[in-house]
């Protein structure tokens, strides 16, 4: 009798989780609000997600005041992964079953975009990967679940390329963080430059752990390899280690410098006067920016924080505004109707009009390129160029090969 019993009460309970899951959609859109999930390394990397938070906090803000999603309130349940794929992955996994998002957003490390990727397509949960610029998201890890809103390590090291290949320097060194991110980007821009200019050399490569880079040997390994311009991907304490070790044994001097991400104002600002002049870099110079869609951002981000937008800014606005557009378009939170909505979808942005490719999930987002300057004892971005995001993408033939079949 005992077991009788235990055994009705145990599958009386499995019908109420059952009764209860099923029901929770339709009693999340009878509560006149929309849940999205927003996974981030807050704790890790503050120098970008604390910006990237105030970012998505204004689009929310935005989104709300003009109706949110077809009436209904929007949402945002954010959680941090400390900078670790596992975390990340139970992060989802509670906003998913605990919270009844019934989107997940965000991302920072590549490494982790990918594992939230992974939980995305086993779970069926439609995914807006903010940051994370692996080229394996959208490519060869890519799938039906997974978009990305950033310009990817493909299309910054084309924009860079661009500027490299007229260098005259042949022998080059390269220096990136040991994992996924470093190792993509370092690949691809080699890859690029080498089939613009069949005569580069490359004579050194640097892989400090992510972090945690002992500059004064890897400065010395580099200098010792003798190249005429260095392909740098460090950024966040590591760039600025990197740099003052650079410029203390003399790297730097009558050498050219390409540099992923460094005229980002999360990174060039703590250089301060230490910022090298003249490496040639994607960035973001919010200062000299002078179109009305980020004139019209940077007045509501500045009159909300009495302070200048970064990068993550962008990201994080960006982020929420299209996952907002996705919804609003599919008019259900039917991840197959969300897909259906997002694949060629073009909408505004403060960087212009972009467009989620349908072949890959990638937006057209853009990204600056400029040079480095030392202007009042800081670092700026000077002489720089929007290059948008569509011009500097395989065509679909190519992504074809690159990407699984879904």
């Amino acid at each position: 009798m005992q077991r009788r019993k235990f055994l009705l009460k145990g599958l009386l309970g499995a019908s109420l989780c059952v009764v209860f899951g099923s029901m929770a959609p339709s009693a999340m859109a009878q509560s006149g609000e929309i849940k999205i999930g927003e996974i981030n390394s807050y704790s890790l990397l503050p120098a970008f997600t604390e910006p990237y938070r105030k970012g998505w906090q204004l689009a929310v803000e935005e989104v709300n005041a003009a109706g949110g999603i077809n009436g209904k309130k929007l949402v945002v349940v954010s959680k941090d992964d400390s900078g670790k794929p596992a975390d990340a992955q139970t992060a989802a996994n509670e906003l998913v079953s605990n919270e009844n998002v019934v989107m997940l957003t965000g991302t920072f490390l590549s490494n982790i975009g990918l594992a939230v990727s992974d939980f995305a397509k086993q779970k069926k949960v439609f995914f807006l990967a903010a940051e994370p610029l692996t080229d394996a998201i959208t490519w060869s890890k890519g799938n039906r679940y997974t978009f990305r809103l950033r310009p990817s390590n493909y299309m910054q090291a084309a924009m860079l390329v661009d500027e490299a290949a007229k260098l005259p320097a042949k022998r080059w060194a390269t220096i990136a963080p040991n994992y996924e991110y470093g190792q993509s980007a370092v690949g691809i821009f080699k890859k690029l430059l080498s089939e613009k200019r069949p005569d580069i050399q490359w004579v050194d490569e640097q892989w400090p752990p992510q972090g945690k880079i002992d500059a004064g040997p890897i400065v010395q390994a580099l200098a010792n390899s003798n190249p005429e311009a260095i392909l740098n991907v460090t950024f966040g304490a590591d760039l600025v280690k990197f740099v003052r070790e650079g410029n203390t044994r003399g790297l730097f001097k009558d050498r050219s410098v390409v540099s992923f991400l460094t005229g980002e104002p999360e990174y060039l600002d703590p250089l301060k006067e230490e910022t090298p002049s003249g490496w040639i870099v994607t960035g973001y110079p919010w200062y000299s920016i002078k179109t009305p869609e980020h004139d019209a951002f940077l007045k509501a981000y500045q009159g909300k924080f009495n302070d200048y937008p970064r990068l993550g800014s962008i990201v994080g606005y960006q982020t929420i505004k299209a996952a907002a557009a996705i919804l609003t378009k599919a008019n259900s939170t039917d991840p197959e109707k969300m897909i259906a909505a997002a694949e060629g979808l073009s909408m505004s942005s403060p960087f212009g009009q972009i467009t989620f490719r349908k072949n890959d999930h990638q937006s057209t987002l853009g990204a600056y390129v400029g040079k480095t300057a030392l202007k009042d004892g800081k670092g700026v971005m000077v002489d720089s160029v929007y290059r948008k995001g569509e011009d500097f993408l395989p065509s679909d033939a190519e992504v074809e090969k690159l990407r699984p079949k879904d």
